[in-house]
């Protein structure tokens, strides 16, 4: 970037200090046309001007609130769960009975019902009966899958609630880092002015400022950066509360920093192991799968089918004896032969046993998957706790004590302008990173709350 060396030496304080020496009456009449023709086109601009109703700042809370109201996603578990939580009856309930309506043994050459002896009209019902235990075990089953499916919305929705917190406090991380950023333009712009002056009187040097002015545009290109990475940011969290991706957002300025302290690693585990809807639903799995196994040892025994039809006869009795034709009364019993036990039975037998123990070592992996996230997360959150108070109550502090000492120093020719402004730009790195650490903090402990399954991580 080409930088007019002659414009950045003289400043405009200068340029205005020369021009009240020249001539002090010419100057008053210049500032006041010069104040009037600036005055004027701003007042109309603010009568003109609609007024906007300030927009309210989204606290965590509330975000936490509008993405577990109205996420998708989350939306379509719950929906999916119901549905599922519907199926055990109808499963468990006995096969509908068959209604039968019949005509038998119609003569071809009349169709005249009292002609022949075997020509009847029947109605019949039948019913098929599941050997006992059967129908159970498969409403059992699909009991034990709805509970997983209840389970898995238990476990998205602490994922929702983990994601949307860490996606805020990030957004609340960006916000502090602009604010870090925008202040130390303010503080280089006036390091530009006492190195500008130094220059006019000549205890100062031209690089000087051109180092300063370096340093400001960095400034600028991580503020650009920084604010690309907000608005990415704020999409995610739009998304997340089913907003519209370009909604703004607007944070609170201040947050609480309080730290808590973490119960022990093992009670952690204890608590997961208790309440995570993760475990819970691999557990139900776990029950599932044994239904499912039992419901395979029971296909050996066999099925039953009991029927009851009624014939009604037309004509005549051709015996002696007089009168109409009886009716008929049947009755039926039958099984099914569950023979093809070496292709069929014992094939199902198997894949179940395989399923049971799928289901088991599951539940271990996921079981060693939490411990890792439990302990994982309370790592970060107490790395991250002790760099805040080392930033807040050390660094920052003695930081920027060095940079006044410095800038005292600096103006009275003590202290040369590179280590000021390597004092600045490091000021700057710390302070930023005492918003990191507070955001990490945050964003562990919502990890943990949701590895945990309840937020009662803390003494």
């Amino acid at each position: 970037m080409y930088i007019d060396s002659s414009r950045v030496i003289r400043s405009p304080q200068s340029f205005i200090r020369s021009k009240v020496q020249a001539n002090p009456v010419k100057r008053m009449w210049s500032w006041w046309v010069l104040v009037l023709s600036l005055a004027a086109p701003l007042a109309g601009l603010a009568e003109e001007a609609p007024q906007q109703p300030p927009v309210q700042p989204l606290l965590v809370d509330t975000a936490v609130a509008m993405a577990i109201a109205n996420n998708p996603s989350l939306s379509e578990m719950q929906a999916r769960y119901e549905a599922m939580a519907e199926i055990p009856s109808q499963l468990g309930t006995l096969p509908d009975p068959v209604l039968s309506l019949n005509a038998l043994n119609l003569p071809t050459d009349t169709f005249n019902r009292g002609q022949e002896g075997m020509t009847q009209m029947q109605i019949g019902l039948s019913q098929v009966m599941p050997f006992p235990g059967k129908l159970a075990l498969l409403e059992g089953a699909s009991k034990f899958e709805a509970m997983a499916a209840g389970n898995s919305v238990d476990e998205m929705r602490l994922r929702l609630i983990s994601n949307t917190k860490s996606s805020w406090w990030q957004l609340y991380y960006l916000d502090r880092a602009l604010d870090v950023v925008a202040s130390n333009q303010d503080l280089l712009r006036q390091f530009i002015q006492v190195a500008n002056t130094k220059y006019e009187v000549g205890d100062g040097l031209q690089q000087d400022t051109l180092l300063a002015q370096l340093e400001l545009s960095k400034l600028f290109d991580q503020e650009i950066r920084l604010q690309a990475i907000r608005r990415n940011q704020a999409i995610q969290l739009n998304v997340l509360m089913d907003a519209s991706p370009d909604a703004a957002i607007v944070l609170p300025g201040k947050v609480s920093t309080f730290m808590p302290s973490l119960i022990n690693e093992a009670l952690l585990y204890e608590r997961a192991e208790n309440v995570r809807p993760l475990l819970r639903e691999k557990e139900n799995g776990i029950k599932a799968a044994q239904s499912r196994l039992e419901l395979a040892r029971k296909e050996y025994y066999p099925d039953f089918k009991l029927g009851l039809t009624y014939g009604n006869r037309s004509g005549g009795n051709p015996f002696p004896r007089s009168g109409q034709r009886p009716d008929f009364l049947s009755v039926m019993f039958s099984v099914n032969l569950p023979i093809y036990h070496k292709r069929k039975l014992d094939r199902a037998v198997g894949q179940r046993n395989m399923e049971l123990r799928k289901s088991r070592e599951s539940f271990r992996d996921k079981w060693a998957t939490v411990r890792s996230e439990i302990s994982s997360a309370s790592t970060d959150y107490m790395e991250a706790k002790k760099l805040f108070s080392l930033f807040q109550d050390g660094i920052i502090p003695q930081s920027r004590q060095t940079v006044a000492s410095m800038l005292a120093g600096y103006q009275v020719n003590e202290v040369d302008f590179l280590n000021l402004v390597g004092s600045q730009v490091t000021l700057l790195n710390y302070e930023v990173q005492y918003w990191k650490s507070l955001t990490d903090a945050r964003q562990a402990l919502a990890r943990l709350v949701a590895a945990v399954g309840e937020d009662k991580v803390n003494e």
